[in-house]
C-alpha cells in the first residue's frame, strides 16, 4: 500500500475511534473502580478490614521492642 498513501481503507480513522473507545472505557472502568472502593470502605466489612489491617500494623511495630526475633543458644 506505499503506492497509495491516501487510500488507506479508513484505517487511520478506526484506530482512532477504537483507541478513543478503549480510552472511555478504561476512565469509566476506573470510576466504576473507585465507587466500589468507597462504597466497601463505608460498609461494615471495610470497616472491619480497616481496623484489622491497622491493628497489625500496630501489633508489628510493637512487638519487638529492641529484642532479636530468633535467639541463638550454644550448647
Amino acid at each position: 500500500m506505499g503506492c497509495f498513501p491516501c487510500f488507506d481503507g479508513g484505517n487511520k480513522e478506526r484506530k482512532e475511534q477504537e483507541r478513543l473507545a478503549s480510552a472511555e472505557a478504561r476512565a469509566r472502568a476506573a470510576e466504576a473502580a473507585q465507587k466500589r472502593q468507597e462504597q466497601f470502605e463505608q460498609s461494615a466489612a471495610g470497616r472491619a478490614a480497616r481496623a484489622q489491617l491497622q491493628a497489625a500494623a500496630k501489633q508489628s511495630t510493637n512487638s519487638n521492642k529492641g529484642e532479636p526475633v530468633l535467639k541463638w543458644q550454644m550448647g
